[in-house]
C-alpha cells in the first residue's frame, strides 16, 4: 500500500498534512516534517485499528508514504 501525504501551509503558519487515502487523516504542525509525521502516525492508527476489527486482510502488508 502507497499513501500520497499532501501538505501545505495554513494563513496563520501551521503546516497541514493529509493522507489523501484515508478520509479525516490529518495533522497539524509547527514544521512541516512534525505535521507529515503526525499524519504518517495517525494513518498508522487507523490501518491498525481496521485490522483490529477485522476490517481489512489480516494478511501481512508494506506500507509506504509518499510526498505530494
Amino acid at each position: 500500500m502507497t499513501f500520497t501525504v499532501e501538505f501545505e501551509r495554513e494563513d496563520d503558519g501551521r503546516w497541514l498534512a493529509e493522507v489523501l487515502e484515508l478520509p479525516g487523516v490529518l495533522a497539524y504542525g509547527q514544521t512541516s516534517d512534525e505535521a507529515i509525521a503526525k499524519a504518517q502516525a495517525l494513518a498508522l492508527r487507523v490501518l491498525a485499528d481496521r485490522l483490529e476489527r477485522a476490517e481489512s486482510t489480516p494478511e501481512f502488508v508494506t506500507i509506504s508514504f509518499a510526498a505530494a
